[in-house]
């Protein structure tokens, strides 16, 4: 019987609780529709690097897929030779696969790009000056460099052709938008919870001799500040919802519009329903954290009786 009666209380508490936290919510309209676009804006921010992020990750992987360094050989090579060589690439580390080009093979490349104008490598293909090669692809494009190395040491290696430009540009940009997104976290961070924190105490301030007098009759500290911690807390998550949504929205668009310039260099970007869930645990961390610390800070104060 004490143990029900003991349940009882408990969730009687809690309903109080989350009730005034909830009250004091609709309480303060202005002050709390202030809060909600200044915590979505600053979400909405954070989500649009966090998407751009990925999707730069996302680019480079597929490039560590495609980008492949061409490895010529030497015209005197015999077949074992030609073998043994793409035998000792495929052993190196970061090497993810090679493929033998021909001369032939390389020949027909280049005739599908001319195939209106055959007339126009006639001459290429009564002497065939092109070389064969290992067209080899890495698991890891920032080892580029090593690998090219270890390839020259090869015997019947003619030379080798890659793009460091392209690939360097790429891991400049990955780089520098993770870094960008660190620092705009950081400072949204603080931001959000400097409003949160003025917001809640609007509320706090009001009732400050409700919360004296609580305090002079045995209240705890936590009693008293659990309501405006939920308050904060379903600022929060309120505007992280709104926030995802309205990402959603502008990115599928984006994304729509930019499809087709994106698939013509055969590069896909990722779905928003595949980031959907990283995204919003994210936000709601963001928006409690955000929440209970900006409550937390503007109670101290008044809790110092």
């Amino acid at each position: 019987m004490i143990k029900k009666v003991g349940i009882t209380v408990r969730y009687n508490v809690i309903g109080y609780l989350i009730g005034e936290g909830l009250r004091n919510v609709f309480k303060n309209k202005k002050s709390t529709i202030a809060s909600l676009m200044i915590m979505c804006a600053t979400m909405f921010v954070f989500g649009i690097f966090f998407l751009l992020g990925e999707n730069v990750q996302a680019v480079v992987k597929q490039v560590e897929e495609q980008q492949a360094m061409q490895v010529f050989i030497e015209p005197e090579a015999t077949e074992q030779e030609i073998s043994e060589l793409g035998n000792k690439i495929k052993s190196l580390q970061y090497v993810n696969t090679t493929e033998y080009v021909t001369k032939e093979d390389a020949l027909n490349t280049v005739k599908s790009w001319f195939k209106d104008n055959q007339s126009m490598i006639e001459p290429l293909a009564k002497n065939n000056p092109f070389k064969a090669s290992y067209v080899v692809t890495l698991t890891d494009l920032k080892k580029i460099n090593d690998v090219e190395a270890e390839i020259k040491t090869f015997d019947h290696v003619k030379s080798i052709t890659l793009r460091n430009d392209t690939i360097n540009k790429l891991l400049n940009i990955a780089n520098g938008v993770r870094t960008a997104s660190a620092v705009i976290l950081v400072l949204l961070i603080f931001i959000s919870i400097f409003i949160i924190s003025n917001t809640i105490k609007l509320t706090v301030h009001a009732r400050r001799k409700e919360i004296s007098i609580m305090k002079y009759v045995g209240a705890t500290n936590g009693f008293i500040r659990w309501p405006f911690m939920v308050e904060g807390i379903i600022i929060g998550v309120v505007a992280a919802l709104i926030s995802v949504c309205l990402l959603g929205v502008a990115y599928n668009y984006v994304a729509g519009q930019a499809s087709g310039m994106v698939e013509t260099i055969q590069i896909n970007l990722l779905q928003f329903s595949n980031l959907f869930k990283t995204l919003m645990i994210t936000y709601l961390v963001l928006g409690i954290g955000i929440g209970t610390i900006g409550s937390a800070i503007s109670m101290r104060k008044y809790l110092e009786v």
